[in-house]
């Protein structure tokens, strides 16, 4: 039997990207070696449309000098930030990519921004999707999903034993929350998901999808935290809900897009592959102009 959701303590190394200061997550069951991957990043070099699998290539060495036997990539939603590695790792090694259900959200908009008429917003690129409250196991270990909406609608968190790993939700306590001012984002559903995750016990552990470093302090990326510390996240401590969303939506209004969201979305709702090649062979990024 596996053992219960907080019980258990997943092994956990963390990946971070330099280039979209993005984390990768590499989660194994120590009692049996089964592993997942969270959130991998497919190098891209935007001036010059160049794909590398250098960040893929450190988590697949991991995994094959650990002895660890991967069973899932999992999606934490469709990041506007960089280009998911998921698609490369399923080729390589046959593991299975998980993703929310509401991906299918994302896929509509997306799909129709882009004109891409190989995308169906059914998420059938994806091989396993999750409902709020979905439970597999790794190795001995349960994991439940969580929905945790409002930064997009698809978000979801990976309670793994006594680790959540909640993708662009919650930042360091000292950076703050995600953006919500994507298609289909909203900050008051942003603050009730971080709230559930909050409901957790204090002591469980929180990787966070990105650092950034703060303005004034620490100056070492960091992407592990607490429930117990995210309480006192600078966004959220002594905020109101509607004070949160009223700083939320202000602070939102003020920032650019993310510089990689027009070739990330169209490659992530793709759960990672290049749109189909044209007759020469070629395959093309599309850049929908005035569009964002």
């Amino acid at each position: 039997m596996p053992l219960s959701v907080a019980a258990a303590r997943p092994d956990v190394i963390g990946f971070f990207d330099n280039a979209t200061h993005t984390v990768t997550y590499l989660v194994s069951d120590p009692a049996t070696g089964a592993a997942a991957v969270i959130d991998p990043v497919l190098d891209y070099d935007p001036a010059a449309a160049r794909t590398s699998t250098d960040s893929i290539e450190r988590v697949l060495d991991a995994i094959r000098d650990g002895g660890l036997k991967l069973q899932r990539v999992l999606e934490t939603h469709a990041h506007a930030d960089h280009l998911t590695g998921a698609d490369v790792i399923r080729t390589r090694t046959g593991a299975p990519i998980g993703i929310g259900e509401k991906i299918t959200r994302v896929q509509k908009t997306f799909g129709d921004l882009f004109e891409a008429a190989d995308v169906t917003p059914d998420a059938v690129v994806f091989d396993e999707t999750y409902a709020d409250g979905a439970r597999f196991t790794l190795g001995s270990i349960e994991v439940e999903v969580m929905h945790t909406p409002g930064h997009t609608p698809a978000c979801v968190s990976y309670r793994i034993g006594d680790a959540v790993f909640v993708g662009d939700t919650l930042f360091m306590p000292d950076y703050g929350t995600a953006r919500c001012d994507f298609p289909g984002g909203d900050a008051r559903t942003l603050h009730r998901s971080i709230q559930k995750i909050l409901s957790l016990p204090d002591v469980t552990r929180v990787f966070v999808g990105h650092d950034y470093l703060p303005k004034d302090g620490r100056t070492e990326f960091r992407w592990e935290t607490s429930v117990d510390e995210e309480k006192a996240n600078i966004h959220l401590a002594g905020r109101s809900e509607d004070d949160y969303v009223a700083m939320r939506e202000a602070r939102d209004a003020t920032l650019p897009p993310p510089q990689l969201i027009l070739p990330a979305l169209q490659v992530n709702i793709r759960a990672g592959a290049m749109p189909p090649a044209e007759a020469s062979g070629q395959r093309f990024l599309k850049l929908p102009l005035n569009a964002i």
